[in-house]
């Protein structure tokens, strides 16, 4: 950066003069390159902010809707508060749903609150030494 423009400055003399420009010296690019340089590169980087943020969080949201509109009686849940339970009331359309704890324990638990299903085939197995 800094060597360029020196250069640049110790051939303005040789122009001047009438010499020529010496060979392997670039020319600046034009303000239309540049700017389309620039927007290329802003266009990368919306691409790449999309492909590795954006779409992977909407594959997430759609899997969870998917799961929620799923439930059903009988099913384990874990809510977003870490509580394990079975599902003993669900409605569909309806937002809350009763969450048997154990022990005669019910709780009444928002539907978006719902984690995930607490499924066997999702716990990881024990490493054995």
């Amino acid at each position: 950066m800094l060597i360029s423009k020196a250069y640049a400055q110790s051939v303005e003399p040789m122009v001047e003069l009438g010499g020529d420009i010496p060979e392997g010296i670039p020319e600046a690019p034009s303000a239309m390159e540049a700017f389309i340089w620039n927007m290329g590169l802003v266009g990368v980087l919306v691409l790449m902010f999309y492909v590795l943020l954006i779409r992977p969080q909407q594959k997430r949201m759609k899997e969870h809707t998917q799961m929620l509109q799923g439930l059903k009686k009988g099913d384990k849940v874990v809510t977003s508060g870490g509580l394990v339970g079975k599902i003993a009331k669900i409605k569909d359309g309806d937002d809350e749903v009763e969450v048997d704890l154990g022990n005669g324990t019910n709780v009444m638990v928002m539907r978006s609150m719902l984690q995930g299903k607490n499924e066997p085939r999702l716990k990881a197995d024990p490493v054995k030494k």
